[in-house]
């Protein structure tokens, strides 16, 4: 059993001597807490990633928990390890994975809470994009309306044209809702919510952690587009990282817009790993905003492992299971 450190006597000490103590006894708590942690790690780790056979993780529900592929399909190339990794975490859903492995998940009891379509590169803010985008976005409606998939993403796009040209702000906008009024109907009509994700445009050091040129990389700025679209199917994928790097007020803002808020992500910031105490972001009172403005979409953990996936997934459910 560890003990924490005697404070008898600390008071009587000189300021030279208090210092070497609190350094000592902090060392030496900082070294079990590393041991202690290392050790839950791999035992939690042991528990999810041999086989995954384990009764999935009973959590409060107010949350509905997604993996987004993407992230974690280098550590379980296999789909279907994916998926019982998936279900023991307590999460109902692998996004972002492409629909040919739709009937696997169906398999494993589990949903794809949002589907992809067109990159961020070429988006609709650009008219000369326009065919391209709304016909995968039509045809991506289609498949996940068939599915039981309850939205799809989409992007604004850069603000540079692939032959250098510079799309003012409020062009790019007004080409954002003339092409988003164009399928808002469709997507109406099939019941399917198209997502606009704000991305931020700051963060240079990783093609995934950030996205200079983007377009959408202000919330606000989303926002003007969706209000002009004014569709029930076409709201805002609010990505915490990206919203914390660009705007900050994680809190305010999702009160602010929590009506246009389609779908969530998480990361840790800076360096998108996990949500642990490593990063600034404090998970539970954000989520319990969701929870409190009524949020009744999925939440993605999109974050880059850093560590054995299972266990920085698993901490990750555990810190936003509100």
């Amino acid at each position: 059993m560890v003990r924490t450190a005697d404070l008898t006597g600390v008071e009587d000490m000189s300021d030279t001597s208090r210092r070497e103590w609190l350094g000592q006894a902090s060392g030496v708590m900082a070294a079990v807490g590393a041991t202690v942690m290392t050790g839950a790690a791999a035992i939690t780790g042991s528990l999810l990633v041999a086989g995954a056979e384990t009764e999935p993780a009973r959590l409060k529900g107010n949350i509905r928990h997604s993996l987004v592929h993407w992230c974690y399909k280098d550590h379980w190339k296999d789909i279907a390890e994916f998926c019982r990794q998936t279900k023991a975490l307590g999460a109902e859903s692998v996004e972002l994975i492409d629909p040919v492995h739709w009937p696997i998940l169906k398999e494993h009891g589990l949903k794809c809470a949002i589907a992809g379509s067109h990159g961020f590169v070429k988006g609709v803010n650009d008219p000369a994009n326009h065919a391209e985008c709304l016909a995968i976005l039509r045809k991506r409606i289609d498949q996940a309306a068939e599915f039981g998939c309850p939205s799809v993403i989409t992007f604004t796009g850069m603000r540079k044209t692939p032959a250098g040209e510079v799309i003012p702000d409020d062009v790019g906008l007004a080409n954002c809702v003339k092409a988003y009024k164009e399928i808002a109907g469709y997507a109406e009509e099939k019941q399917v919510t198209l997502c606009l994700e704000h991305l931020n445009s700051r963060v240079s050091t990783h093609p995934m952690k950030g996205h200079p040129g983007y377009q959408g990389d202000q919330v606000d700025y989303c926002i003007d587009i969706l209000k002009q679209v004014g569709s029930p199917r076409v709201k805002l994928l609010f990505d915490i990282y990206h919203v914390q790097i660009m705007d900050g007020d994680l809190i305010a803002r999702i009160k602010q817009h929590h009506e246009w808020i389609g779908h969530v992500h998480t990361a840790g910031n800076p360096g998108r790993g996990e949500l642990h105490v490593a990063q600034e972001v404090n998970y539970p009172p954000v989520m319990q905003t969701l929870v409190d403005v009524g949020y009744q979409g999925y939440v993605g953990h999109e974050f880059i492992p850093t560590m054995d996936p299972a266990v920085g997934l698993k901490e990750a459910i555990r810190i936003c299971d509100v």
